[in-house]
């Protein structure tokens, strides 16, 4: 049997997300809670930021990205307050990304599944950027974020290309993508299985 492993997003999507066997990791502050996670992807300063300030407190364990290991390094009181939240960092940079803006908070989670948790058949919701002009995040409700037009834009044609680079890294690994739709905005790859889900 494959090792499954869940990503639940933060898009509009993440919803379509049912309690399944497997792994589950999520980004941020997901948008419900999700029992029995493996853990919580954080990418950026501003949760950081706003964690050390109060307002804003991720559940379970934490696998850190670059930017948080940064902001632990140089507030170091912080590594014992939290030390028992922290499953681990994982500051991978692929190439194909080119800087860590591109590499968001779901490239990271959906790449620790594969990569660290050796996910053979990885399930992703809320991923709804590889589909439509949606930039729309439940994190966006906790932390304030440009989603203009123009900044949507542009973030859409710098986050899609790293999802065909993620997507031909892990050739080997079956991405289950849930989606209201199969009009999937990049090219597909082989190893990219879409299922139409629906609101319950």
């Amino acid at each position: 049997m494959a090792k499954v492993v869940h990503v639940i997003g933060n898009g509009d999507t993440a919803s379509f997300y049912k309690p399944a066997k497997g792994l589950k990791v999520t980004c941020n502050v997901p948008p419900f809670a999700v029992p029995d996670v493996w853990g919580t992807c954080i990418v950026d300063f501003k949760m950081m930021v706003a964690m050390n300030e109060g307002s804003v407190m991720p559940p379970g364990q934490w696998i850190l990205g670059a930017r948080p290991h940064k902001y632990m390094e140089i507030n170091p009181s912080l590594r014992i307050k939290w030390m028992d939240r922290i499953r681990e960092y994982y500051t991978v940079l692929p190439k194909y990304a080119g800087n860590y803006t591109n590499f968001n908070c779901g490239h990271l989670a959906v790449h620790y599944a594969a990569n660290r948790l050796k996910g053979e058949e990885v399930h992703m919701y809320g991923f709804d950027s590889i589909f439509d002009f949606n930039l729309r995040s439940y994190t966006d409700m906790v932390l304030n974020s440009d989603r203009g037009n123009t900044n949507n834009h542009r973030l859409a044609n710098n986050w899609r290309p790293v999802w065909l680079g993620l997507f031909e890294e892990f050739k080997d690994t079956k991405f289950v993508l849930h989606h209201k739709h199969d009009d999937i905005k990049i090219k597909k790859p082989d190893n990219i299985e879409i299922y139409i889900s629906s609101k319950k």
